[in-house]
Parts: C-alpha cells; structure tokens; sequence
C-alpha cells in the first residue's frame, strides 16, 4: 500500500505536471489544492528536489517546478524514494533485501517463490509507466 507521503508526491507531481507552462507554482496552491499539511508538502518535495524531479525559485514568482518531463519520471523511482522496497518481504526486494527470520530456508519456501512472482510483475508495470500516465488518466 502506497503511504500517504507517497500519494501526496504524486498529487504533487501531478499538479506541476498540468502546469509545467506556468512555471513555479507555490507550495501553498499545491497544499490548498489537495488538503496537505504544507510543512508535510515541503518535505515531500524536498525530496523529490534532492532526487532531481524538481527545480526550485526563490522569491517572487518562486516555487517548485518539474525539471525532468513526465514521462522520464518512473512511478518506480517515486515510491522507491518515498517508501522504500516495493517488495512485499524483504527476502525477495532487490534494492532493499534481508533474510527473513523464521524462515528456515528460503531456497524451499513457496511464500518466498510466489512473492518474487508479485515483485517482478509489480516492477514490471510501476517501471515502465511514468508521471505522463498518471496525467492522462486524468
């Protein structure tokens, strides 16, 4: 499940990204816009600053800004950066992996065999699909 961080950086991205002619838009009309916490917003897009998605302005006319277009921003990098795996053990994460500690052996365990299966058809589809799908779905 997407955490609610997660969920606002896409609202976030989204927004930015249907008006990227406008150039810097405020935190505050973001946060109005959704209903978000604007100090939660600011950390949110910091970091999505700190990973290259955005740019930044100060003063007037400033805000944020995307400077990557939609479709070279991977939903599979912006849940990676915000919640982590995307696995749903750690055993079978690629970036974020560790051993389960019940398990006896991971070799022989079918719930480790049926959630690498999930990973990769997950990965499959968050890799390949981009903020631009999310704005045409809107």
């Amino acid at each position: 499940m997407l955490s609610k961080k997660t969920k606002y950086a896409f609202h976030a991205l989204t927004y930015l990204g249907k008006h990227r002619d406008q150039g810097a838009i405020l935190i505050q009309e973001i946060s109005e816009k959704y209903g978000i916490s604007h100090k939660f917003l600011e950390n949110i897009l910091l970091e999505l600053k700190k990973a290259g998605f955005l740019g930044s302005k100060k003063g007037k006319g400033g805000g944020y800004y995307l400077i990557k277009a939609p479709t070279e921003i991977p939903l599979s990098k912006v849940i990676r950066l915000l919640d982590g795996p995307i696995a749903l053990l750690p055993c079978v994460s690629l970036n974020y992996y560790e051993p389960c500690e019940e398990c006896e052996s991971q070799e022989r365990c079918g719930l480790n065999k049926v959630m690498i299966k999930v990973r990769d058809e997950t990965l499959k589809i968050l890799e390949m699909r981009t903020l631009q799908d999310i704005l045409e779905g809107e």
